[in-house]
């Protein structure tokens, strides 16, 4: 009878275990009768804990050590410039979108100039500028300014929005366009909200917007109550994702520094098992067990799979604790089936490391991240890929 160990990943506990470990072993044995299922839960005995209750966390948006307070305007112009980091062109569409559903559409006298005609000569008048404008935001204002004037939604927002409206909407696209390309190269230095809201006033006045400083943030109805909202929800939400998350954070900071104890644990584990025994291990749990693996010879482990790891990456960056470049796997390692979602940023390729000791396999959950991160486990061809190579 094959044993198939299940490990978990970082931040799991009681009860979440149990129905993760269910969960795991309905869809194996779903596929493949006869299987032994042993679960190892790590997290409760190795699991990094918070010694202080939390002491270290500090207060949540919103609150104080003293108790609530009311979100005020930089929240809202936070989490509305968050949207437009994601995208730019947010207000511009949504703008677009409130004229598309007005019950009628205002028409122009004969003869008269669209009302996106002036932005876009003003826009091309920027663009012939280069990027100077925005230095101090970073580079690409010239591209984001020709590119925005030749967008085909400038037009239906321009008729949803007062000509006072409408420089403020184009200056926000812009300063958002220019510092999400700052933040696509991983630039060390990313302008703080003081100086992006000075830039953002500063185009609006080029674009032709009516007095300085009215335009200071993200001031449109649309985008102003779609980050109010988006706001409240992590002001409500934000200590309790602090604390679902620290255990994540800290279980793989905790292993990194004091791993011994859960490998030793898994050894002991492994050591009660008739052979032929696979392990199945999911995230942090695969780099338990790929350290394990290698620094003991277990004969009886005949396959490792791995879902969503960051095992080859540590190998590759020189932090795995069992093995360091360009030192090949060890000969009595087991092979291995290296499960990853492309869209898992936390799932990584170990084939182009260890030539011929490692299978990579892609599955798509159809998640996006960090949902993808947790979707392998719910996901049948992620089970019909371990069956097939179970011993």
């Amino acid at each position: 009878m094959t044993a198939v160990v299940f490990i978990h990943g970082t931040g799991v506990r009681e009860p979440g275990f149990s129905a993760l470990a269910g969960r795991f072993s309905v869809g194996v044995t779903g596929l493949r009768g006869g299987l032994r299922i042993v679960p190892y839960y790590w997290g409760g005995e190795h699991g990094a804990t918070l010694a202080a209750g939390g002491a270290s966390l500090p207060p949540a948006s919103g609150t104080s050590r003293g108790g609530p307070c009311v979100p005020g305007a930089g929240d809202d112009d936070t989490a509305a410039w968050a949207a437009l980091y994601a995208d730019p062109y947010a207000e511009l569409a949504l703008a677009a979108g409130t004229a598309a559903g007005a019950a009628s559409a205002t028409e122009l006298p004969p003869g008269s100039p669209p009302p996106d005609q002036h932005l876009r000569a003003r826009l091309a008048a920027l663009a012939a500028e280069g990027d100077a404008p925005a230095a101090d935001l970073g580079p690409g204002l010239a591209r984001a300014a020709a590119d925005l004037a030749a967008h085909p939604l400038l037009g239906a927002a321009a008729a949803a929005l007062t000509p006072d409206d409408l420089p403020g909407l184009a200056a926000r696209g812009l300063t958002a366009q220019v510092i999400a390309g700052v933040l696509d190269t991983d630039a060390p230095l990313v302008p703080a909200g003081v100086t992006r809201d000075a830039v953002t006033d500063r185009l609006a006045q080029a674009l032709g917007a009516p007095a300085p400083g009215t335009e200071r943030g993200v001031r449109s109805l649309a985008l102003r109550v779609a980050g109010s909202a988006a706001s409240r929800a992590v002001v409500r939400r934000r200590r309790a994702l602090t604390e679902a998350a620290h255990p994540a954070a800290g279980d793989v900071l905790r292993y990194l520094s004091r791993g011994e104890a859960v490998r030793a644990g898994l050894r002991t584990l492994l050591a009660g098992l008739e052979p032929p025994v696979a392990i199945v291990a999911h995230s942090l749990g695969g780099i338990i067990a790929l350290d394990t693996l290698v620094l003991t010879p277990l004969p009886q482990v005949r396959l490792l799979v791995t879902a969503g790891s960051q095992g080859p990456f540590l190998y590759e960056s020189g932090s795995l604790p069992s093995l360091e470049p360009p030192a090949p796997l060890p000969d009595h390692f087991p092979d291995w089936l290296n499960l990853y979602d492309p869209r898992d940023l936390l799932s990584y390729l170990g084939a182009g490391l260890f030539p011929g000791r490692v299978t990579d396999v892609a599955v798509d959950s159809r998640q996006p991240f960090p949902a993808a991160h947790s979707a392998y486990w719910t996901n049948p061809a992620v089970y019909r890929h371990i069956v097939d190579r179970l011993p």
